[in-house]
């Protein structure tokens, strides 16, 4: 059974205000782990001990492409000092995917660096990837076949895969043994085409079928996330866990 964390990205505004009552509030209804993406302005130290107090586990971090480019070594550090090997790149500009063979060219070299350091990095996806294409392939086919996997595992952002016009399921059996982590998402499509990022089981994304697929794939983690939310952010997050403890956790609807 997949282990389930949450990014904090949904929680953003919260933890600028009070970083530490809100990840106690994330332990509280029941993540195992967090997916961060900002420190504060906390120590690796701090956190390693917050992790500590509240029994959440770090599950990696999303930074900045410039940044990991600019910054590999301490962000690597960082990570590794709190108790994950996971350091992810979760967002590329129009700029910075301008040309894919330089993105695969540096996710390499990064790879590298990961590898020497006894950590790993990951590429997280949004739609774009599916949409671009390189060497014939879509953009997100593309980095992977460039990079061996020795060097960059896949977080696959399920939803994103779905609203750029693919199969979340399919995609998942087609990097079985390269996923440690999903980021488990819903959505509704708004009547101009854009999509609304909502609580798990509220939207039109096949959560059960993603959920079976990634345990049959070997993924560990299945982070919770949802980008912009219409009810306060912890409401949120706490329904989407409901909907988990019914469907998921407690073997509900996903096994019937």
């Amino acid at each position: 059974m997949l282990k389930i964390g949450l990014q904090l990205y949904t929680l953003r505004e919260e933890l600028e205000r009070d970083f530490e009552g809100t990840l106690r509030k994330v332990a509280a209804l029941g993540y195992s782990g967090v997916e961060f993406f900002h420190y504060f302005g906390r120590s690796a130290d701090e956190v390693k001990s917050l992790l500590e107090e509240t029994g959440l586990t770090a599950v990696g971090a999303h930074r900045p492409y410039d940044v990991l480019l600019e910054n590999a070594d301490a962000e690597i550090d960082y990570i590794l000092k709190i108790g994950s090997p996971y350091l992810i790149v979760p967002y590329l500009s129009e700029e910075q995917r301008s040309d894919w063979s330089k993105v695969a060219a540096n996710l390499r070299t990064l790879g590298e660096k990961c590898k020497e350091k006894g950590a790993v990095l990951f590429y997280h996806n949004h739609d774009f990837e599916l949409r671009e294409s390189s060497g014939g392939l879509t953009a997100f086919d593309y980095l992977y076949s460039e990079v061996p996997s020795e060097l960059l595992q896949v977080e696959m952002d399920t939803c994103w895969v779905q609203y750029g016009g693919y199969d979340p399921v399919q995609y998942i059996g087609k990097y079985a043994g390269r996923l440690p982590l999903i980021h488990l998402k819903d959505m509704k499509l708004r009547e101009d085409g854009s999509a609304e990022t909502v609580v798990l089981g509220e939207g039109e994304v096949d959560l059960p079928a993603i959920l079976e697929a990634a345990e049959q794939a070997g993924a560990e983690w299945a982070l919770v996330e949802q980008d912009y939310c219409s009810r306060p952010p912890i409401e949120s997050v706490a329904a989407s866990m409901e909907w988990l403890n019914t469907n998921y956790k407690q073997g509900g609807n996903i096994y019937v």
